[in-house]
């Protein structure tokens, strides 16, 4: 039974909360024990006049595989010295630790971010980087993270990473039906912009969403930037500048999120061979399939599969959880 901690305290976002309590509710299954920690269990003001009473103290902080600390209301909150001591306590437990939108500022002052990368809401990574000049903060990305701490940008993004952290400890098969049954994408990668120049398409761009999910039916074919424009309609430069402005990706980066998204999936559910998924997912070669893989989720793809074969338990899946997101 993998333990998910909710760290609760007066002045959380109320989305941010809504958003753990979705993903690692009734939709994660019996493999995910989530539970809701404060210094006490009083009753919880969060954002909006909404209350919650926290089911567990800190002290079950200490234990959980996986922390998640929801954005602050007031970037100036002080956290709690026992809050801030719980955080390092689960990171050096081995803990996947992760701050939502400005709960990257808590981790900041649990000390977990320095020397590391680091997101938040993009307008504040100027104050994270003032009040944490050792942190490596991105302003533009959904969220980075890794060596067990993991922060994100506002709002949407707080979903991405959470679904990221699930693919990471469970799996993606896991991570893409909680996304099915969310109606959200099953996988925006971290490096992925945090806006995008138009976030509501005009009609004269629905095109593109055709050619993804033509491109998605041939994964398998070696598929060129040329190649997509053409099923647009469009000149290779007019079709990766609007890729970009309607995805916030370039066309190459998308390919390879979703063959590894794809791989991943086939590692678990399958027993093909690698190097005839490395086929199926469109890599040139089964080298060129373990390089990426390797590089993009932080294993080689035999590591992966041995890790989240549907037999194996929470407890089997440490190196995995470890190695993190090296993209990010």
């Amino acid at each position: 039974m993998q333990k998910i901690a909710l760290v609760l305290f007066d002045g959380a976002r109320l989305f941010d909360t809504a958003v753990v309590d979705e993903v690692w509710g009734a939709r994660s299954g019996p493999e995910a024990e989530l539970r809701k920690c404060s210094a006490t269990k009083d009753p919880v003001r969060l954002t909006g006049g909404a209350t919650i009473t926290p089911e567990r103290t800190f002290a079950w902080v200490r234990t959980a595989d996986v922390v998640v600390v929801p954005g602050l209301a007031n970037v100036d909150a002080k956290p709690a010295p026992e809050l801030l001591a719980a955080l390092r306590a689960a990171h050096r437990a081995g803990a996947q630790v992760a701050g939502l939108c400005l709960g990257a500022f808590v981790l900041g002052a649990a000390g977990l971010l320095d020397g590391r990368p680091a997101a938040t809401h993009w307008r504040f990574t100027s104050e994270l980087a003032r009040r944490h000049p050792s942190a490596q903060v991105d302003p533009g990305v959904l969220y980075a993270g890794g060596d067990g701490v993991w922060t994100s940008a506002g709002v949407a993004a707080g979903i991405d990473l959470c679904l990221h952290l699930v693919r990471l400890t469970q799996g993606a098969d896991v991570a893409a039906g909680i996304a099915r049954t969310m109606v959200t994408a099953p996988f925006r990668s971290g490096g992925q912009a945090q806006f995008i120049t138009v976030p509501t398409p005009p009609r004269d761009e629905e095109p593109l969403a055709a050619v993804r999910e033509r491109a998605l039916r041939e994964l398998r074919r070696p598929l060129t930037v040329a190649e997509l424009a053409a099923w647009a309609s469009m000149s290779e430069r007019t079709f990766a500048r609007r890729f970009v402005a309607e995805t916030g990706t370039t066309p190459v980066r998308w390919l390879l999120d979703q063959r590894i998204a794809r791989a991943q999936q086939l590692l678990e559910s399958s027993d093909l061979p690698v190097a005839e998924i490395a086929g199926c997912c469109g890599f040139g070669s089964p080298v060129s399939f373990r390089q990426h893989f390797t590089r993009h989720v932080g294993v080689a793809p035999s590591r992966y599969r041995a890790d989240f074969r549907p037999s194996t338990t929470t407890s089997d899946r440490p190196a995995l959880a470890s190695a993190g997101n090296r993209t990010t």
